[in-house]
């Protein structure tokens, strides 16, 4: 957990170490600070910033495109603040041509984030698994990834180039895109949205060597896969987006509907953390230490 006067924290190269390691690095979705922090609690290497989960938790409504960059990289900033993890974030299609991507990559970089995905879907954007997306042309996507790779300050952050055309191309044309992006210059590459274990596979035969993530969608488009078999395909980083926030819908439909039918929440505190348990958890033991250690302020 970040502390609030904790030293500082390199996300961007414990993250080129943990992709370099031998073992994928799973990273669940954050939708939030709080989630974030559970993230971390819960012992995982890294955290990724899912933008369906951030859209559905500032907005309450699906991820097509309706946060600005500014939206999102606020979530990213508090999120980066909240842990001593790398954190992986969400940077859609860049929010425009490579000029607004150079401001992109900037603004992430500056909110203490390890490192984003980029995609060559048409703005608005949909999520990876929704119907009736549409993509940019191959050549405008990689301008997009050469303006980010000169538009970063630290080398160690990491450029993920997404590509959304299995859906709207075919597989040939995405695995001919991900090729494309990774000659601009991305880091890894991440085909969104496979539909089979044979494309799967076709697409880490294709990138032997070259880290890969792999979207976990909780009921998305691409068949279910376990770790183990992720890890003899090669894949490098394992995200799984929207988990926490499904879980967070599902146990407050359930307290919700014990408050109403009972009219208080008499019922429910035994199967909720306690109030004293919860702070300490965010941390008020050490906002406490501060103001013992500033008493005149």
């Amino acid at each position: 957990m970040a502390r609030l006067l904790g030293g500082d924290f390199d996300g961007p190269a414990r993250l080129r170490e943990l992709l370099a390691g031998g073992d994928p690095v799973v990273a669940p979705g954050a939708y939030d600070a709080l989630s974030a922090r559970l993230i971390e609690d819960a012992g995982f290497p890294a955290v990724y910033m899912t933008g369906f989960g951030v859209t559905a938790s500032l907005l309450g409504r699906p991820d097509v495109g309706l946060l600005t960059m500014t939206e999102m990289v606020d979530a990213a900033r508090r999120i980066a603040a909240a842990v001593d993890l790398p954190v992986v974030a969400d940077a859609d299609t860049g929010y425009g041509n490579a000029l607004n991507v150079i401001r992109t990559v900037r603004e992430y970089e500056t909110a203490g984030v390890a490192g984003i995905h980029l995609e060559d879907q048409v703005s608005p954007k949909r999520c990876g698994h929704m119907e009736g997306k549409q993509v940019v042309t191959a050549d405008a996507m990689v301008d997009k990834v050469k303006a980010a790779v000169r538009a970063r300050r630290n080398n160690d952050f990491v450029l993920i180039a997404r590509t959304d055309a299995r859906a709207v191309e075919g597989i040939d044309a995405a695995i001919e895109r991900a090729h494309r992006y990774r000659e601009a210059g991305a880091d890894a590459l991440f085909v969104e949205a496979l539909q089979s274990e044979e494309e799967i596979e076709r697409v880490a035969a294709e990138f032997a060597g070259f880290p890969l993530l792999f979207n976990w969608v909780e009921g998305g488009k691409t068949p279910p896969v376990g770790l183990d078999r992720l890890r003899e395909l090669g894949f490098r980083l394992v995200i799984c987006p929207i988990s926490t926030l499904l879980a967070a819908t599902g146990a407050l439909r359930e307290t919700l509907g014990r408050i109403k039918k009972d009219g208080t929440p008499l019922n429910v505190l035994g199967s909720l953390p306690g109030f004293g348990e919860f702070t300490e958890f965010i941390g008020l033991p050490e906002v406490n230490s501060i103001g013992d250690r500033y008493p005149n302020s």
